[in-house]
């Protein structure tokens, strides 16, 4: 499917059914599409918790919610094509003071990083350049990272001396107007999960210097704008005709989906879940104001002991005066129902959640067209090792 034709589809079918996918089903009492979409609403709430589980980890795939919503169409559009070769073993020396999980992406990341002859090889936002260390060794080349913290450029510059790579981690803000100097029309540069604004930088500076690039984009919700300008003039054009105006939150859909946990940090997340939507209620009741009202996050493993504990903890961090002789067991039990029935609705949103991704990385794709590149949109590994497996490859046409 072409590129411009598979934007414009996401573009509409996304703009059609915001109605769904926007609301936060745990901020209300009752979602605003329950009386709408009556029969959906029930079919949802009806799902017992094998069919919930399937849902979560596959949506696509034999949804009974295809009676209501254009599931086929939706997973045809989001299926992109694989980009990973055969993925090749690479030392075990190499992931030397990288995480299990992180190497495996790196593993997989590195052969999408295809160095013309004569190219320089630049790391976008390196961290302690893990990444460049595995690309230095892999093209047998010298790598520059840019990293503005200079404790991680110390601790990464440390590790590629100490390994033997030939990478030169330098002290750089990505965001300063100086950026700009390590990039020209000689430059391929990786960045692997580089979030937000950041990445959109590079595509910025890329896009003017004529570097070619591969890069892996995440965390489209960490941006200083409040609400999302598409960076292609197509983008603009089709968000404007069918009124997609994407707010922080609706960016957040798209990087909603994680890696199955192991089964305590489960336990952990659903208690902290349940417990959370029992303060809710507790909240609504001693205010007497039936409207969600945020609190604060902890820290894993900062959570206090009991639900009592963490909706006096939580109270306290609104400044709301609870009642005596609150009915805790009511109310720990009231959230972990709310959790289940709030977990089942939010499965009318997860379906769009690779559909906004989709279109957001599509954005990216034809602001470089637009700019005079052949680019291409894939995936670099499959999804349980990690759900941001999206690769936007790109060079200025006419550049080997």
């Amino acid at each position: 499917m072409i590129h411009a034709k598979r934007f414009t589809h996401l573009a509409e079918r996304l703009a059609e059914w915001q109605p769904l996918w926007r609301p936060l089903p745990f901020q209300y009492s009752r979602v605003s599409w329950a009386a709408s979409h009556a029969e959906l609403h029930a079919a949802l709430l009806a799902l017992d918790d094998a069919e919930l589980a399937r849902l979560q980890a596959d949506p696509f795939t034999a949804s009974p919610l295809s009676r209501w919503l254009p599931v086929a169409e939706l997973a045809e559009l989001v299926a992109l094509p694989s980009l990973a070769p055969a993925r090749a073993a690479l030392p075990e020396a190499w992931s030397q003071h990288v995480g299990g999980r992180k190497w495996q992406q790196i593993e997989a990341f590195l052969p999408q990083v295809q160095l013309a002859p004569g190219q320089a090889l630049l790391e976008w936002c390196a961290g302690k350049g893990h990444l460049a260390r595995a690309l230095a060794r892999w093209h047998a080349t010298e790598v520059t990272a840019l990293e503005w913290q200079s404790s991680l450029c110390e601790q990464g510059q440390a590790l590629a001396e100490r390994q033997g790579a030939r990478v030169a981690l330098r002290e750089q803000d990505v965001m300063a107007e100086d950026a700009s100097r390590w990039l020209d029309g000689r430059t391929q540069v990786a960045a692997l999960h580089a979030c937000g604004d950041l990445h959109v930088r590079l595509l910025q500076l890329a896009a003017a210097a004529g570097s070619a690039m591969t890069l892996a984009p995440c965390c489209y919700q960490r941006t200083a704008d409040a609400l999302y300008r598409p960076l292609s003039r197509q983008g603009r054009t089709l968000a404007e005709a069918h009124g997609l105006s994407l707010s922080r939150d609706d960016l957040g859909l798209a990087v909603q989906e994680t890696v199955t946990a192991p089964r305590h940090v489960q336990r952990s997340r659903q208690r902290a879940g349940a417990w959370r939507l029992g303060f809710d209620r507790l909240q609504r009741e001693a205010r007497g104001i039936d409207a969600y009202l945020p609190v604060p996050s902890l820290a894993y493993g900062q959570m206090p002991e009991t639900f009592e504990g963490f909706c006096r903890w939580s109270a306290a961090q609104k400044g709301i005066a609870l009642p005596a002789g609150v009915d805790w067991p009511r109310l720990e039990a009231a959230g972990w129902r709310r959790q289940a029935e709030v977990a089942r609705l939010e499965l009318a949103r997860h379906l769009f959640r690779r559909p906004l991704e989709v279109w957001l990385a599509l954005d990216r794709l034809r602001f470089l067209e637009e700019a005079g590149f052949a680019a291409e949109l894939g995936t670099f590994c499959a999804r349980a090792l990690t759900p941001r497996n999206l690769v936007l490859r790109a060079r200025r046409r006419g550049q080997p």
